[in-house]
């Protein structure tokens, strides 16, 4: 009778101090998974990044390293954890498999809300498409085109090729090239552009417009144009100029050639 109740306790020991170990490692391994949490949601916030992002990535970040605190307490008690492993890695593969393209755009998104390549309301070139930035979601991002169509972008396909943000700069340079006849005086032609451009004050005077012969082309002399503005005054100032110059350019006799071709006619007498 001695000898069972010494096996007894003995077992009783045995497990209970498995069992207070394992408790030990739920309560210690939960503190830490807290902390670990929460310090990534703080460097995610210093870091600006979307309030979504954080607590999708936070809340998946505990519940991901909450559940191996758990197989290492069954662990603890003595319970084969390698068929637990197997079943959690099997279903990550599966679910990532499954959702492989959304995933792909869910990455994406976050490296966008990290590193802001671009923010809401930026005039932005990307995966083909051209417009302002309306909202950048987890998945997806948001354009308005010029002509008000709603474009939804996969941001997978915004990471995967070229961003060129139009807004990221204070000011733009404006590319014009304006012809005029073999005939026209250049110096002149210049000078008119050149009052046109002054007498705009959306033109700014730093760094100095540039006016140049570019081309000889084949039914014109053709002169760049490329004066320095905000960034917000681009479009407007690049139409009056426009306008301004062929007016400008009309008042002084200084022509805007068509298109055109010389044809020589040959008589060929006939034997």
């Amino acid at each position: 009778m001695s000898e069972n109740m010494q096996a007894i306790e003995s077992l009783v020991i045995s497990y209970g101090v498995k069992i207070l170990m394992a408790i030990a490692i739920i309560v210690i391994g939960k503190w830490v998974v807290k902390k670990l949490s929460a310090g990534i949601e703080k460097l995610m916030s210093k870091n600006d990044v979307d309030p979504a992002i954080r607590h999708f990535v936070g809340s998946l970040t505990h519940y991901s390293l909450f559940i191996f605190v758990c197989i290492a307490a069954l662990g603890q008690l003595g319970i084969q954890t390698a068929s637990f492993v197997a079943i959690v890695g099997a279903a990550g593969l599966a679910v990532g498999l499954a959702l492989q393209g959304s995933l792909s755009n869910f990455a994406a998104g976050v490296l966008i809300l990290i590193f802001r390549p671009f923010k809401v309301g930026d005039f932005v070139e990307m995966a083909g498409t051209s417009g302002v930035v309306h909202s950048i979601q987890i998945f997806t991002t948001e354009l308005h085109t010029s002509d008000n169509k709603k474009v939804i972008v996969p941001n997978g396909g915004v990471i995967s090729g070229n961003i060129i943000n139009f807004s990221a700069n204070d000011t733009r340079r404006v590319d014009m090239v304006f012809g005029i006849g073999y005939g026209d005086d250049i110096d002149a032609a210049k000078a008119v552009i050149r009052s046109v451009v002054a007498a705009d004050k959306r033109a700014l005077a730093e760094p100095e417009t540039t006016i140049a012969v570019v081309a000889l082309a084949d039914s014109s002399v053709n002169l760049v144009c490329r004066p320095w503005v905000n960034t917000a005054d681009y479009w407007a100032v690049y139409f009056d100029l426009t306008e301004g110059v062929k007016k400008a350019f009309d008042a002084k006799g200084i022509t805007i050639p068509y298109p055109q071709r010389d044809v020589h006619l040959h008589n060929v007498e006939a034997r």
